[in-house]
């Protein structure tokens, strides 16, 4: 398989085939809080860390809709290694914002990984060249397997914070490799333990100035993957495909289950039928919003840029992604409701799953501060979460 010329449709049918190696796997990788080397590196001759890569850089340049498609499908198999995928892969957007040298430099290969927090938790020291960086970050999903690492600060002056001529404080995303940063071994959590999202921290590193950005800048990058919520808009492949896995379990299982007190089949019990039919429901409204959104989003950066799309357009994508994970996880409670006392033992998959779910809504892209915003920005109000809607 050569991935130099794989199709979208190859990379989903490479994610689909690994799926149930991934939910073989899902327990080891639940206790192991990371994810094995040998799936890291079966992901990587699959071209799966590539999906992201646009045209311009020698990548598939697939639609973000084909990039949630496949980390659904990963997803499908295992939630952290499906997060993981979509944290690691999106080295392809984030090289649109560094110019070609720093691209030369830090990104050799299409296949390398990439982790880190883009908010700022540190302070970036201007220095000739570059800057000082020290910080210390929380949340680095994939850190424990990736290649290079990405943090937000406050850019610094002789000490003093530097700010916008609108009067906000600079901001910019530094580049690091693995080997610079140390990490901590924090990631002890109720769910998504797979994902070995520890803390990680730098003192005092110099960062070369072209190794940083802010996502008001492009630079080798151009196109519809060239946006600041290009890498949110895949995010919704998480919960949708576990969602989906979670479903097909129950449905599974339904065919065999029997009413222990009265002999009465699954099949014809009105509770059983209530409950699947209604999750189907939340799952089927849930995903086709985050579809018809997506879609409708790619084709009218045909015209704009993000920034300059109608408000609607802006909030759309927004609200449907942060819908995806409150269902997801309404979802997982009900098939646990159905599914009883089964559903709490280690190895029964609903009690990853919803272990999985609960730990993924306390992600901000799942708060409230999102509806918040998109409220805000229709009314000409201050948005919580600015990010959300291409704002700085």
């Amino acid at each position: 398989m050569n991935k130099d010329t794989l199709s979208g449709t190859e990379l989903l049918a490479a994610a689909r085939s690994v799926a149930p190696k991934l939910a073989e796997r899902r327990s080891e990788i639940d206790t192991a809080r990371r994810i094995p080397d040998d799936i890291v590196e079966l992901l990587r001759s699959l071209g799966i860390y590539r999906m992201c890569f646009s045209a311009d850089h020698g990548g598939p340049g697939l639609t973000s809709l084909a990039q949630l498609e496949i980390v659904e499908a990963l997803s499908y198999g295992d939630t952290a290694t499906g997060w993981c995928a979509m944290i690691g892969a999106a080295t392809g957007i984030y090289a649109g914002y560094l110019n070609e040298q720093a691209v030369a430099e830090l990104i050799p290969s299409l296949d390398l990984v990439t982790a880190g927090l883009i908010f700022p938790a540190g302070r970036a020291e201007r220095v000739p060249g570059g800057y000082r960086l020290t910080g210390r970050w929380k949340f680095g999903s994939a850190i424990t397997h990736a290649d290079l690492v990405i943090g937000g600060a406050f850019v610094c002056t002789d000490g003093n914070m530097d700010f916008t001529p609108a009067g906000r404080l600079v901001v910019r995303i530094f580049f690091m490799r693995r080997d610079q940063v140390e990490v901590f071994d924090t990631w002890d959590t109720t769910g998504l333990r797979g994902s070995g999202s520890n803390d990680y921290a730098v003192e005092n590193l110099f960062v070369p100035e072209h190794h940083s950005f802010d996502f008001g800048e492009r630079k080798s990058g151009t196109g519809k993957l060239a946006e600041p919520e290009a890498l949110a808009r895949i995010m919704p492949g998480v919960p949708l495909g576990m969602a989906r896995a979670a479903l097909d379990y129950v449905r599974d299982i339904a065919a065999g289950k029997v009413i222990a007190a009265t002999g009465q089949k699954w099949a014809d019990n009105y509770r059983a039928q209530y409950i699947l039919g209604e999750c189907e429901m939340e799952y089927i409204v849930a995903r086709s919003a985050v579809v018809e959104t997506i879609d409708t989003l790619w084709d009218s950066l045909d015209e704009e840029r993000f920034a300059n799309l109608s408000p609607d357009a802006r909030i759309s994508t927004a609200l449907a992604r942060t819908h995806a994970f409150r269902a997801a996880r309404r979802i997982i409670a009900r098939l646990c409701e159905l599914v009883g006392t089964d559903s709490i033992y280690k190895p029964n998959p609903l009690d990853i799953w919803q272990r999985d779910i609960n730990t993924m809504a306390t992600h901000i892209i799942a708060h409230d501060a999102v509806i918040q915003s998109t409220g805000a920005f229709l009314l000409g109000g201050q948005p919580e979460f600015p990010f959300v809607l291409g704002l700085g």
